[in-house]
């Protein structure tokens, strides 16, 4: 795990002298430091038009001739790249066979080099199995490549902003040469008060862009850039496609095999690992099947509070602990902790990422940096393949019993007329009515009811907070780039929504709701909510996240699996507690699912609240910005009263003011 940068040159411009390249791309390596705090490195060719930067968190391979960037035996192609590639061991056999030299003795780079050579960049992306981003100059061709993981797991920024094509693992690299701009995006804010984080490939930063998951990109000598999706989470790809039948146990043993194998192979490393235990399913199943294979007691790491001893797992943390006989390890912090580190969480995050998640996660990732651990696996992505969240099922329940005959029963133009209608209910609706109100007006609008996982500010609230944004965005340069943008020039964040469901459904059609839901969340809160929490906090400690739920070859057989199988009895995760039967306590299968969360609610009722509120209503987007002062002022002061709990609303303000605060103001 490291960070990566670049900076090139396309022919229509005139390369900076050696020096200036150089120095920009250490500021630039500079600025990720953390991420890779065991060496550094430069590459630039000999005219300027492209250098490549690396930090190094040493885990496979630890010997000199591992540092990057990395070049082949003739200087043809060079690569800055982080993540790690699981079978690459496989792969470095094979390009021996084909004749291949390799001078390291076990380097993952490496094996990017010779493939990217033997395969071209396609054929390479599609035969690694792991989490990745990376780029390579090819200097036969004048040409970079740059390549992102099928899931998402690691980040790749980038813009044409300034002087040239620049490239990193975070926004903040981008950002240390003046001449790109720190300007935000006002249409992608709209978007983060709905999602809690910017849909991919825009950023909070106006110009300044991520690659999305599963893709390539490949910009040419003279600067036209083309990108392409290479895998996406839908249906079809495994075994189970090809077949009619299967018993729940048959789907069981699929799960736990695949599982078991994902785990084994994240246990590749040459440094030591461990994992974030929560007492649930998940990371009890990851501690389980460690345990199997380990020949040392597995490293496990738990975070609970000092004030909130009602939010802790801390009990079934320790039973699942004593059962596996790990080396257990706790951290319990406070509001005072939380309040000391938000600076910190700001500057790390590049973009709010408005989960407050991020403030334990920290502090459990700190203790494992502090216990000598620089690997750790993580639980992400279970509760989405086989619904695990209590929202999920409110959603289907209202989708079969309301959405469903709604719609069939209710001609569009009346639903359309029924939404102009409640429209006027829309200013003044709370709690349930607003709900009631935000689903006849997606009925209305022809839109999804279901939008994410993540929808903190809807439709119905949003237009309260929010002023008028403008005209609907121009996003014809990433159009032209063939990243699909649908939606997202809208001030409707529906519209984004729609775009993947849309998408999803033209080409496999008669899909169950679970299945379409588990999709978008592929497309939206996992790769850019959920593991850039896990990228941006874990790093920030010099800490690696792997996420084995979120194998490729796991997640291709949970897409085939029908809602009914996962979901038998209406027991949510259910196929995933048969899969591991047997491995873990019974009560840790059948107990309350509590998630990793903070409390932020009762946290926003004290002093940490009062600072909030200060920091919220003096900031720019409020005063003369798009947000609204005196309904925000109402929501904090409710929810101080008890009168409601406005605690997601005014941590996604919070977190988007104190972006800007930091980064732009």
């Amino acid at each position: 795990m490291c960070g990566i940068a670049g900076i090139f040159y396309p022919n229509s411009l005139t390369p900076p002298e050696m020096s200036t390249l150089k120095s920009r791309l250490t500021e630039m390596a500079e600025a990720m430091a953390h991420r890779g705090p065991d060496g550094d490195g430069l590459w630039a060719s000999d005219d300027a038009r492209i250098g490549l930067a690396h930090r190094r968190l040493a885990i496979i391979d630890l010997s000199d001739e591992a540092r990057q960037p990395m070049a082949n035996a003739d200087g043809t192609v060079h690569i800055t790249y982080n993540g790690e590639i699981y079978n690459h061991l496989s792969l470095r056999q094979e390009l021996q066979e084909q004749g291949y030299q390799f001078r390291t003795d076990h380097s993952d780079t490496e094996v990017l080099v010779h493939g990217y050579t033997a395969w071209g960049l396609q054929g390479l992306v599609q035969r690694l199995d792991g989490m990745f981003a990376f780029a390579i100059w090819d200097s036969k061709n004048h040409r970079l490549s740059l390549a992102r993981d099928r899931i998402g797991i690691k980040p790749l920024y980038f813009t044409r902003a300034g002087s040239a094509f620049r490239f990193a693992s975070e926004i903040k690299a981008i950002l240390t040469d003046p001449a790109v701009p720190r300007v935000p995006d006002m249409h992608a804010l709209g978007h983060y008060l709905s999602f809690m984080i910017t849909p991919a490939p825009m950023t909070l930063f106006k110009g300044i862009y991520k690659l999305p998951a599963g893709h390539i990109m490949e910009i040419e000598a003279n600067g036209h850039a083309r990108a392409q999706r290479y895998w996406d989470a839908v249906p079809g790809q495994s075994p189970l496609a090809a077949r009619h039948g299967h018993s729940e146990q048959d789907l069981a043993t699929g799960i736990r095999d695949r599982l078991t194998e994902a785990i084994e192979k994240r246990m590749m490393s040459d440094v030591p690992f461990g994992v974030f235990l929560s007492g649930g399913i998940d990371s009890s199943a990851n501690v389980a099947l460690m345990s199997d294979v380990s020949d040392r007691p597995v490293e496990t790491f738990t975070v609970g509070f000092k004030d909130h001893t009602h939010l802790n797992e801390l009990d079934h943390a320790r039973l699942v602990a004593d059962k596996f006989q790990t080396n257990h390890h706790e951290v319990l912090i406070d509001s005072r902790d939380m309040q000391g580190y938000l600076a910190d969480l700001v500057h790390h995050q590049d973009e709010p990422i408005a989960d407050w998640v991020c403030v334990p996660l920290y502090f459990v990732s700190k203790l494992a940096k502090d216990s000598g651990v620089t690997v750790v696996q993580v639980g992400e992505g279970a509760d989405e393949q086989f619904c695990g969240y209590d929202s999920w099922m409110t959603y289907l329940s209202f989708h079969e019993k309301f959405w469903q005959p709604y719609h069939r029963y209710t001609p569009q133009l009346f639903r359309r007329g029924i939404g102009e209608l409640v429209k006027t209910w829309a200013p003044t609706a709370r709690g349930a009515g607003a709900q009631g109100v935000e689903a006849l007006l997606r009925a209305g609008r022809g839109q999804e009811l279901f939008w994410s996982g993540a929808n903190a500010f809807w439709n119905v609230h949003k237009e309260r907070v929010l002023g008028n944004l403008g005209e609907n965005a121009d996003l014809s340069d990433l159009n032209d780039m063939g990243l699909d943008v649908t939606g997202l020039a809208s001030h409707d964040s529906g519209d984004v929504a729609g775009g993947y469901f849309n998408a999803f459904d033209r080409h496999h059609p008669a899909q169950d709701a679970l299945t379409r839901m588990a999709h978008a969340e592929f497309r939206l809160r996992l790769p850019e909510l959920l593991l850039m929490r896990v990228d941006k906090v874990t790093m920030s400690t010099s800490v690696e996240g792997r996420v084995p739920f979120l194998d490729h070859a796991l997640v291709e057989y949970t897409m085939d699996i029908p809602m009914a199988d996962k979901l038998r009895g209406g027991v949510k995760k259910h196929i995933l507690k048969r899969a591991v039967e047997g491995l873990i306590p019974d009560q840790i299968i059948h107990r309350p699912k509590m998630g990793f969360a903070a409390p932020v609610a009762d946290w926003l009722r004290g002093d940490f609240g009062a600072e909030a509120e200060r920091a919220v209503l003096t900031s720019p987007l409020v005063n003369g910005g798009p947000l609204d002062k005196a309904y925000i002022s109402r929501l904090f002061d409710e929810h101080r009263r008890h009168g409601a709990d406005h605690a997601l609303h005014l941590w996604t303000l919070h977190n988007l003011t104190a972006w800007h605060d930091h980064w732009i103001s």
